[in-house]
Formats: structure tokens, C-alpha cells, sequence
């Protein structure tokens, strides 16, 4: 298998051909399957291919796993999926594992657009990669979990200019309720706005098993409890919530100020598991964000937004509505109840808001590809990005922290990992 610098050098010599015209090599499927492509087998990364197989046309024909394990379970799956579909079984040469199985799978000629949904830590490096090898990209968020790796991939966002597709993993932006919720505050419903409230209440993530395992290897299972690899859970969960904020408020917060803390986590990790951040958005919006990932018991998952004429709110399971002068409301199941009334079922009512989130954004891409439309997200996966490392840093060196002083900082966080001891 080629390393990194033989794979860029070759790419780059045919790069400017294969961007410039991407839907010259794929002008010849335009009618069949998208051939895609995993990168990061793990639970995200094959939920959300898996769910892209059952409402798109595509086929995957590749993927790539550090670890052989993930690579195995998988597979499983992704071919009784691909059976489902009449598409035939992923070849065994078509699965790569260890620390460049990035790389091969990108060499893939057949391979048209790739799913990175591996740890954070890699998303800059695979990204450039893939655009380099000429692949469309459904990049897994957070971008990134340091400033570098975002000013990187805004790079790569700058010099695509419409000749590819990439797309980030923000997929509350294509949910129905949340997507009619933003519209009717976007047109003035809830007047103007005053401040807003972010919740992302979540449960402990536990640790997985160490045994007969070396510590890179442990941290890399475990990457959620380790900031260098993940971000921390600003950037894993709290990250969605800002995320709607930000394209609620049309803008990114100016500045930020936190506490939080890790207490009660394991002893196994360095990220934080409670953030209370209070940011401050133009036209002096303050909005706070409180994020947590401990105990037993998933909480709840809001955004709330204050205006002159009424307030609107969000929640994962718990409704999506507006109160005050113009009163609106999803449909959406406001009690948290487990089941449904069979009358509820007919009228069409649903306990999550997200229900078609993943569908609706899976479909956008994969269109995007077959009309030559393409997409570009990363600048507002950045830009959300970098709101919660603000936050998160803000917290951390406990300091009040601008946008300025954390896009230049330049900041970088290294995982100190040595990958070559899981070459095969």
C-alpha cells in the first residue's frame, strides 16, 4: 500500500483534472448506483451508510478500518444490506485495514464519494485526501478537533469551488421541524430575538474493555474520553445544538465564557464531561449552552429562542413549536411518552423531531452528486466547529474568549499516537 506522500504527490499531478471535471468520470453512471465507500466503521459511521444504502441509490463497494474487528462486523451488514438491494457483496480487495487504509481505499478508481466517520483527530487529513483523490465526501462531524484542522479543511472548502461535493454531518439542518421552525424565525415570528437557551443533557459514555490491548489502542476504542482524538463532548454533542443556533441567528457568537468540569468520570481520559457556556452573538444576543455526558439516564436536548413576540423551542423528543403571537407547532409529540396511540400513528404524529433528519440529508447529497449540483458545507461545519472550541476553550483556561483570539490562535492538539505498530 503507498503511504500518505507517494498518494498526494501522485493525486496532485491528477487532481486538477479530475476536479475540474468531476461529472466527466462520473458522467458514465449517471444512471446507476453511487459507488461509496467507509472510512471509520464504527456505530455512526455504518448507521448512517447503512441508512443512505435504504434511501438512495447507492452501493458500497469499499472500506476501510484501522482495526480488522470493525472491518469484519460490518462487513456483515453492509453486505446483507447491499443483497437487499440486488447489489452484489463488498470484495475482499475492496477492504483495507491498518493505519494507511485511508489511502487505499481512496486509490480505488471504482469508489465515487466516501463516508469519513472515523475519530475527529483524522477528518482533516482524510478529507484533503479524498478531495485530492477526486472523491465526493460525507464528512462525519465535528471538522475537526483543533483550530488547525479547521483552518485546513477551509482550505480544502476554498479550492473545491463548486467541482465537488462535501458535506458535513450536521443533520438536524434537513430535519422537517427544525427546518419549518427556522423558517418562521427567519420571517419574524417570534419578533425580535433577545437571548436563547442550548441543553445536551446526555448520558455517561462508558469505557470499553483494555485488556490485552496497548494504550494507543485502548485510547483510540475510547476516543469520546479523550480530547485530542474526539474533541470532547462540546464537539461530539453540544456542537449540534450550537450548530441550529448558529443558523438560527444567521451568525457565529463573538465571544465566550464557561466553567465545567469532570467530575465523577472515569479515571480513564482528560475531557471534560459538564460545560455551562454563555456566548454572546451580534446585536448582543447571549445565548448559554449547558452540555453534560454522565450517568445512567439520557436527558433532554433543546434549543430555545427568546423573541419580542414569542419564544420557539426544539427538542429532540418533546416537540417543536412556537408560543406567543404567531402560535405554530410541528406535530411533533410534545409528552415524552415511549409509544404511540394508534389514532396518533394515523394522523401521522411523531415522538422524535428528527425522524427524517438522516433520510432528508442523506438524499441531498447523494442528489447533489447524481445532478452535478454540488454542495460545499464546509464553511458552515467550520464555522460551527469553531464556536465549540471557543466555548470549550473558554471553559478550560477559564478566560472570556473571542472569535478572533481562537481563529488565530491556531491551536493544535496532538494525539501523540504511534499508528505504525497496527501495520499488518
Amino acid at each position: 500500500m503507498t503511504n500518505r506522500r507517494n498518494f498526494i504527490k501522485r493525486t496532485s499531478a491528477i487532481s486538477a483534472v479530475t476536479i475540474l471535471s468531476p461529472s466527466i468520470a462520473f458522467g458514465s453512471k449517471a444512471n446507476s448506483a453511487i459507488r461509496m465507500g467507509i472510512i471509520g466503521c464504527g456505530g455512526r459511521g455504518t448507521g448512517v451508510i447503512s441508512s443512505m444504502l435504504e434511501h438512495t441509490n447507492i452501493s458500497i463497494i469499499a472500506m476501510a478500518d484501522l482495526f480488522e474487528d470493525k472491518l469484519h462486523n460490518s462487513r456483515i451488514t453492509f453486505d446483507e444490506k447491499n443483497a437487499k438491494k440486488g447489489f452484489p457483496k463488498i470484495q475482499k480487495s475492496n477492504t483495507y485495514t491498518g493505519p494507511e487504509a485511508y489511502l487505499g481505499l481512496l486509490e480505488n478508481n471504482d469508489v465515487d464519494a466516501v463516508l469519513i466517520s472515523s475519530p475527529a483527530y483524522t477528518h482533516p487529513e482524510f478529507l484533503e485526501a479524498a478531495v485530492a483523490a477526486g472523491k465526493h465526501v460525507y464528512c462525519e462531524k465535528p471538522i475537526a478537533p483543533d483550530v488547525e484542522g479547521c483552518k485546513r479543511v477551509e482550505r480544502v472548502g476554498n479550492r473545491i469551488k463548486g467541482k465537488l461535493s462535501i458535506v458535513v454531518g450536521f443533520q438536524i439542518r434537513h430535519a422537517s421541524p427544525y427546518v419549518e421552525m427556522v423558517r418562521r424565525i427567519h420571517r419574524g415570528d417570534i419578533g425580535e430575538i433577545m437571548s436563547g437557551e442550548l441543553h445536551y443533557l446526555s448520558s455517561g459514555v462508558p469505557i470499553k474493555d483494555r485488556d490485552g490491548i496497548s494504550f494507543d489502542e485502548a485510547r483510540i476504542r475510547n476516543q469520546y474520553h479523550f480530547r485530542a482524538l474526539s474533541g470532547g463532548i462540546l464537539l461530539d454533542q453540544g456542537i449540534h445544538m450550537l450548530d441550529v443556533c448558529n443558523w438560527a441567528l444567521k451568525s457565529h457568537p463573538k465571544n465566550a465564557i464557561g466553567i465545567g468540569g469532570k467530575k465523577g468520570t472515569p479515571d480513564f481520559g482528560d475531557t471534560w464531561n459538564n460545560f455551562q457556556i454563555l456566548y454572546r452573538y451580534e446585536n448582543n444576543i447571549n445565548v448559554s449552552l449547558h452540555s453534560t455526558q454522565i450517568g445512567p439516564k439520557f436527558g433532554d436536548v433543546c434549543a430555545r429562542f427568546i423573541g419580542s413576540k414569542g419564544m420557539a423551542e426544539a427538542h429532540y423528543s418533546g416537540g417543536v413549536f412556537i408560543n406567543g403571537e404567531n402560535q405554530w407547532d410541528s406535530g411533533v409529540q410534545r409528552c415524552k411518552t415511549k409509544e404511540l396511540t394508534q389514532e396518533q400513528r394515523r394522523a401521522g404524529v411523531f415522538l422524535s423531531s428528527l425522524h427524517d433528519a438522516d433520510a432528508n440529508k442523506e438524499i441531498h447529497f447523494i442528489k447533489s452528486i447524481e445532478t452535478g449540483n454540488y454542495l460545499n458545507e464546509t464553511y458552515s461545519g467550520v464555522e460551527s466547529t469553531l464556536s465549540a472550541i471557543m466555548g470549550r476553550d473558554a471553559a478550560t483556561s477559564n478566560k472570556l474568549l473571542s472569535w478572533d483570539e481562537t481563529y488565530f490562535s491556531n491551536s493544535k492538539l496532538d494525539p501523540k499516537l504511534n499508528l505504525s505498530q497496527f501495520n499488518r
